[in-house]
């Protein structure tokens, strides 16, 4: 931002976030409510003083004297590029803050699950819906559970943009929220591609360890085109997204319940799970646990992206109500 001061940026970015949070102009008394919300207090009149500062740089404008304060378009580029060293271990950190908030009774059939959410342009998202298909027919998403969101309408933090229709897939993560309620421990080593032949898992040719990453490797992977997920769907062989863990040997009788009881809700596809103590898929294991191969819920999205149809994803995005998510053929119906 070029602020001198660490502590004056740091409440500076915060302000940002929270009018943008709103959605709406605010004023220094409503950013200041929402600020306390997350835990941070800052006065009224503090408030309107780092606004000024934000006027002054472009990043906030005042839309009236009584309506206050709206983000602009470098306030918006601003939250993403700043403060990079604390996106440092990012994707873990959110990760672990998903696993807690999954509240899933999959044997009720409600509670919350862990989504992304991927942005697609409305005039070409019955052609990325086509392109999908088959990655859902073929069992290679986390779930062929999803949730189509309107522009205008808001999921978590964030609202639709016009022109464009979010499409929610469920996380993987839902598996690390399940067993954590079970008290069972997951440890989330890293995300890759994992190398499919004759449509059994085969190794990891590329991987990015998620301790060391500020985005969930999936994004990268997409973006690079290092996968080739529309090949496996057809062929049973090739590159898809996947991710591995590890949990305790002691835990697994406990396991194959939860997963059983996630695989009746049709969520947290499991690609493989090893032995004790024994490699999986050439990735070596710690002693006394097992390696456990998730299916990477934005495989869906990555055969989009190799059929030439991109979007805009937030991986690990926020959680939503299990009860709200459809099989994917509705969505195909009304597509």
């Amino acid at each position: 931002m070029g602020f001198e001061n660490h502590d004056v940026e740091r409440k500076t970015l915060a302000i940002l976030k929270a009018i943008d949070t709103l959605n709406r102009p605010s004023g220094a008394r409503i950013i200041a409510q929402c600020l306390q919300d997350q835990g941070i207090s800052l006065s009224e009149r503090a408030v309107r003083y780092h606004l000024q500062l934000t006027d002054e740089r472009g990043l906030t404008e005042l839309v009236g004297r009584h309506d206050g304060r709206a983000i602009t378009d470098r306030g918006r580029d601003e939250i993403r590029a700043a403060m990079v060293k604390d996106k440092v271990g990012l994707a873990i950190s959110r990760i672990e803050l998903l696993a807690f908030h999954t509240t899933l009774d999959y044997e009720r059939g409600n509670g919350a699950v862990p989504v992304n959410i991927s942005l697609f342009r409305r005039d070409r998202f019955k052609k990325a819906l086509q392109a999908m298909r088959p990655v859902f027919e073929r069992g290679l998403s986390a779930s062929p559970l999803v949730a189509v969101i309107d522009s205008g309408e808001r999921i978590g933090d964030m609202v639709i943009p016009g022109g464009q229709v979010g499409l929610a897939t469920i996380c993987s993560v839902v598996v690390n929220g399940a067993l954590l309620k079970a008290g069972i421990p997951m440890d989330s080593r890293f995300g890759g591609t994992l190398q499919i032949r004759n449509h059994r898992p085969l190794r990891f040719t590329e991987v990015i360890h998620y301790d060391g990453c500020s985005l969930d490797p999936s994004e990268i992977f997409i973006r690079a085109k290092m996968t080739s997920v529309r090949e496996t769907a057809s062929t049973g062989s090739g590159e898809i997204l996947a991710n591995f863990r590890e949990i305790p040997a002691a835990c697994r009788p406990l396991a194959d319940r939860v997963l059983e009881g996630l695989s009746r809700a049709r969520v947290g596809a499991t690609v493989t799970m090893g032995n004790t103590s024994e490699a999986l898929c050439e990735v070596p294991v710690e002693p006394n646990k097992i390696g456990v191969i998730l299916l990477g819920g934005l495989n869906p999205v990555a055969a989009a992206y190799e059929a030439g149809i991109e979007a805009e994803n937030h991986s690990m995005s926020t959680t939503m109500d299990y009860e709200r998510l459809v099989d994917y053929r509705e969505v195909l119906c009304c597509g």
